[in-house]
């Protein structure tokens, strides 16, 4: 389901309705109220209250009315300001868990019309280490989350498990090694621009498809997840176009990984 495009012809109709209901059918029923009074010799009692009562708007007007405000805070709320969105894999660990909930800011990379995400105001442009929410390239109602590794011109390079922009390795950092499912793997700190964030690593050989150097085209992304070695990323299909960008990832609020648990908040904070 197209929720913006739901979202929008609700607004759409109920303000309609609203609009309508203001400037032709309240009017045309205050009207009719008042001749029906007068037709019944009960001028007398045409009053305010009276009228109020003759001349109340079906429910399905009221309703319209009612919800009206709701959906068109929504709206501008969810396409403008901030959009929530679960963490559905693990692509992203240990940045991002499965369950994380998190707010997605709108506006850094610009003011996109809803449904339409044609850019109206430029506002800024994605940097190098943001964590960015996007549409898969090859199948655009899905939104996937990863992190711009190349900008437009950059020469990326994944040489073993290090990655090297317009020929200069990523700085990182030994943390930890832990095990999973009888695979060991290494927590890396890289530093990318002015973000400082962690990796995993599998202590395996690295993916021979993976090896490989790619130069991002004018308005195109390179984008990578966290966890190097578990991320369908740009180096299996490819760049992200402008277009497709819905915006940065800036904070946890919730965990909640399944129905069976309670939600916790346990990673609540800014994304690095």
């Amino acid at each position: 389901m197209n929720f913006p495009l739901v979202l929008v012809a609700l607004v759409a109709v109920t303000g309609l309705v609203t609009l309508l209901d203001r400037v032709k059918l309240a009017p045309a029923r205050r009207a009719r109220a008042m001749s029906q009074c007068q037709q019944n010799g009960q001028a007398a009692l045409v009053n305010e209250t009276v009228l109020e009562e003759m001349s109340r708007e079906p429910s399905w007007v009221e309703t319209c009315r009612s919800v009206f405000p709701v959906l068109l805070a929504v709206l501008v709320l969810r396409s403008f300001l901030y959009e929530p969105f679960q963490i559905p894999s693990g692509s992203m660990k240990p940045t991002l868990e499965i369950g994380d909930f998190i707010l997605v800011n709108k506006f850094n990379y610009g003011i996109r019309l809803p449904v339409l995400d044609t850019k109206i105001i430029d506002i800024g442009e994605p940097e190098r280490g943001d964590v960015m929410v996007f549409r898969e390239p090859r199948d655009p109602s899905v939104n996937f989350i990863k992190r711009v590794i190349g900008l437009p011109g950059d020469r990326i390079r994944y040489q073993g498990k290090t990655v090297l922009v317009n020929g200069e390795p990523l700085s990182k950092r030994f943390v930890a090694r832990f095990s999973q499912s009888g695979i060991p793997f290494s927590i890396m700190e890289e530093t990318h621009g002015e973000h400082q964030y962690t990796t995993r690593e599998d202590i395996t050989p690295p993916d021979p498809r993976t090896q490989k150097e790619w130069v991002v085209p004018a308005g195109h992304y390179f984008m990578m997840g966290d966890n190097r070695d578990h991320s369908n990323d740009s180096r299996y299909w490819g760049f992200v176009p402008e277009e497709n960008i819905v915006g940065q990832a800036v904070a946890i609020w919730m965990h909640w990984p399944q129905w069976g648990e309670l939600p916790s908040f346990k990673n609540n904070g800014s994304i690095r």
